[in-house]
Parts: structure tokens; sequence; C-alpha cells
């Protein structure tokens, strides 16, 4: 079997033989693993059984300063903290109104060429389109995560044409994206926090589930598998997502829930990617920790398929690297 055949298996819910990886690296954690192994390309040879490919990076665009970049949005990146994302400062929308505000191009020909000769290279691997700051996290890094948290009680109008606009050019980027040999369709919208939602579920409901279950379905009318990045304790969602359609859910977080009883619930009808601990077990864990919980994760949550064993994060820069290669050297020798 090839690695995108391990993927299809574990999504159709069967029991492959092998439990396919995926694992993301920050750049100082990368940085640590090949200082550690000597190897300046210790990342192809990772294994991934997933390859993500973006048509345009999250932070790319202009620089309009010392580590500051302008994306195409018109939203400033400031990298100097955290160089792999950024944080986002100013306001898009500094009232509830877009304005004349024109969102840029989803049919770029330079993105979307860049973008085909990327899934042209892959080989053997399960492709995924990366749409990246989906919705509620375009949404508030445009107008300020304040701002458009009290919108929603405030201003909902406001906030339901702006979802709309963000949604529409989604839908532009989907099925340009489709037109390319990708399998699935991955969405990255943290909705959670360590303790809780952060609008809620009434609002999620309210604001973002619509607009949700149209992009997820024109990811199915397209063929593809949905996936969703949403860090945070909002497992509450999983009955209304798995409702409008998800099919992978990303990063099933070990710290705000219990991994194992999100596969008894639901995992006749999702499959997860994730749980190894980014909070605990790789940065102060030991070797044996790590091995005893990678195989304790591919032996119950992977039972059956519907599982893509993961960190629950990209690896933070403080993971020990001789955790990361346990990890992945359990990986390796199933």
């Amino acid at each position: 079997m090839s690695r995108k055949d391990y993927v299809y298996a574990a999504l159709r819910h069967e029991q492959p033989d092998l439990c396919p990886w995926d694992v993301d690296f920050t750049q100082k954690a990368y940085q640590r693993m090949v200082e550690y192994t000597g190897d300046p390309d210790f990342g192809a040879k990772v294994g991934n059984h997933i390859v993500h490919i973006a048509p345009a990076p999250m932070n790319a665009g202009v620089e309009v300063g010392p580590g500051l970049c302008r994306d195409r949005f018109g939203v400033v990146w400031n990298r100097t903290i955290d160089p792999d994302i950024g944080n986002p400062q100013g306001q898009v929308f500094p009232e509830p109104t877009l304005g004349d505000y024109r969102f840029p191009d989803p049919e770029d020909p330079a993105v979307w060429e860049s973008f085909g000769q990327r899934v042209a290279a892959v080989t053997d691997q399960f492709v995924i389109l990366n749409v990246d700051l989906s919705l509620f996290e375009r949404a508030w890094t445009m107008r300020g995560m304040e701002s458009l948290l009290m919108d929603m009680l405030e201003h909902p109008a406001f906030v339901d044409e702006l979802l709309e606009a963000i949604t529409e050019f989604k839908l532009a980027v989907i099925r340009r994206g489709a037109q390319f040999p990708i399998d699935g369709v991955h969405f990255g919208d943290d909705w959670g926090q360590q303790q809780g939602m952060i609008m809620g579920p009434q609002l999620w409901r309210r604001f973002l589930k619509p607009h949700l279950a149209r992009l997820y379905g024109a990811v199915h009318e397209a063929g593809k598998y949905v996936f969703i990045h949403s860090c945070g304790q909002v497992q509450q969602l999983f009955p209304d997502l798995i409702e409008i359609g998800l099919d992978c859910f990303n990063p099933l977080q070990p710290e705000v829930m219990d991994v194992y009883e999100m596969k008894r619930l639901y995992g006749d009808r999702l499959s997860f990617d994730g749980g190894i601990s980014t909070q605990r077990t790789l940065p102060y864990g030991t070797p044996e920790q790590v091995r005893a919980e990678v195989r304790r994760l591919i032996s119950e949550i992977g039972k059956g398929g519907g599982y893509i064993c993961a960190p629950a994060h990209s690896i933070p820069g403080d993971a020990q690297p001789e955790n990361i290669m346990a990890m992945l050297e359990t990986f390796w020798e199933q």
C-alpha cells in the first residue's frame, strides 16, 4: 500500500496493518532536530503519510517593516514573537462595516500556478489543500478578536455580512483547488480555549455553523474529504460537526479532552488526527513515556481505523529531541 492508501483506509474506518502518521514542526523544533541528528535533510526522512499544501502561506505577503508582513487581505502580522504564524496587529475594519473593501482574487493565477507545481511534485502521499484562517480566524484577524466578539452581540448584521464574504471567497478557493489532484481540504479555525469555547456554542451555531456547512458541502461535492483543525475544548461541537459533514478532526488534544472517550463516543462517525501531548509528554516526558503513549493511541484509537497518529499541534520548540525521535521510531517500528 502507498502512504496515500493507508490514509484512505483509515478514513474509511478500515483496520490498516499500519497506522498512518502526520508530523509538523515549528521552526525552533525542526532546527533542534537537525542539530540533534546532524542531518540537514532530517524532514525528508520523517515519512509523513499526508502532505499539506496551501495556495499561499498563511502569513505570506509584503514586508512593511522589521518583522512585519502585510498579507493579501491587508492584515499586518508581527513575526518577531512567533515566526511560524505571527501576531496580527491593527484592524482592517476598525468599524463594523465592510465599506469599499475588496477581497483578493481567489483565482489569482500566480497563486495557483505554484500550488499546481507543488501538488504535481508529490509522489505517494495523501494531498491536502490547506485553507488556513478559514472563517472565524480570518474574520477576527481583520476586525480584531475583541471587536468581532462584541459585534456578535451588538452588530450581528455586520458579522453575517463579513462571514458571508469570507465564505464566498473560500468557496471559490475550494472549487479552484479541487481541479487539482488533491484528496482532502483542511480548514484551520480555532474556536476553543484550554477551558471552553471562545464564543460559546450558541454563538458558534448562530454565526459559524451555517457557513461551515456550505464549505464542507462544497468539499464533498468535489469528492474530497473534510479535515478541520480547532484547538481547545470544543468536543461539545462534535455532533454538530458530524451533522454538517466533517470527516476528520484535529488535534484531538489530550490536555482538554479524554481522547479515548472521544473515540468511544464518536469513532464510528468521525476520524481523528492528533492525540500525542505537546504540552506534557513531548516537552516533559521521557522517551519511554512517549513510546508508551504512542503505542496506546495506535492500539486503542487506531482500532478499527479512523485514526491518523500525530502530535496535538505543530511540535513546539521546548519538545525534547530524544522524545521526538522516540515518537518517530515508534511510528517506523509498526
